[in-house]
């Protein structure tokens, strides 16, 4: 398979402390990689830098065989890597149509639009319309977001990074905050993202980790200490010192 997305060597510190090591990893085209690891690790941090919100110390990100590392995050999200939020950034009064509809607009250089309230261009409808039927979002589609689930408005997240047309959607805790009866609505509709599409996962809830993830890879202290299957992550005694603990020693009974 070709390497759509790659991480070579990424490396920050702040202040003398190493908060990123030499961190290395690439996806292909269709890919669902997972990273994982405890509080502390470095998560946010490998993102910010993959992302464009940091600069690294040394090391190289490359997208599509283009390296971006000198780019700032709007560079990068038009060349393709888009990712989403631990914390929902959106206004509770619009409507997920609306947020959909908007950021079409805006990738289509067609912001004006926007003080027409989003409805004159039915191209932008249409395409919106699909995103959030992928999303299992069409019955609130016209419902102001302060009146939706909290597990809806985490979904509405990922229909507006796919609204930017992704090849790699970074997607930071999906979960996050989501009451457990409506976990399996965010896993329904990953499983519907388009089958291009690379995923990468940050996420605490191991579940939906080994049932979405066919790689794993774990961060700790700043540095991947494992990489595989999600059958074998709990297996590896780093990860399970490191941060799968008493989950780990569970699944070994199961």
């Amino acid at each position: 398979m070709t390497t759509l997305f790659e991480v070579s060597r990424l490396s920050k510190e702040f202040g003398g402390l190493k908060v990123s090591r030499d961190i290395s990893l690439s996806m292909a085209e269709g890919e669902r990689l997972a990273l994982i690891g405890p509080n502390g690790a470095g998560k946010t941090t490998f993102v910010n830098l993959v992302t464009g919100r940091l600069r690294p110390d040394a090391g190289q990100v490359r997208l599509a065989g283009e390296d971006v590392t000198a780019l700032g995050a709007v560079q990068r999200v038009r060349r393709g890597l888009v990712r989403t939020f631990q914390v929902t950034r959106l206004f509770p009064d619009m409507t997920p149509e609306e947020h959909v509809i908007m950021t079409v607009l805006q990738r289509h250089g067609k912001a004006t639009r926007i003080l027409a309230r989003f409805h004159g261009d039915s191209a932008a409808s249409d395409e919106a319309a699909e995103i959030l039927a992928t999303l299992g979002l069409t019955e609130v589609a016209r419902r102001k977001v302060a009146t939706i689930a909290y597990g809806q408005q985490r979904l509405l997240e990922i229909a507006i990074a796919l609204a930017q047309r992704p090849k790699v959607l970074l997607l930071d805790e999906p979960a996050a905050g989501v009451p457990s009866a409506d976990t399996p609505r965010i896993e329904e509709a990953l499983a519907r993202l388009p089958a291009s599409l690379a995923v990468l996962m940050i996420e605490h809830d191991m579940d939906l980790v080994f049932r979405f993830a066919k790689r794993v890879v774990v961060l700790a202290a700043g540095e991947l200490i494992f990489e595989g299957p999600p059958a074998d992550v709990a297996r590896d005694p780093l990860v399970r010192e490191a941060y799968l603990g008493s989950y780990a020693h569970a699944g070994s009974q199961a």
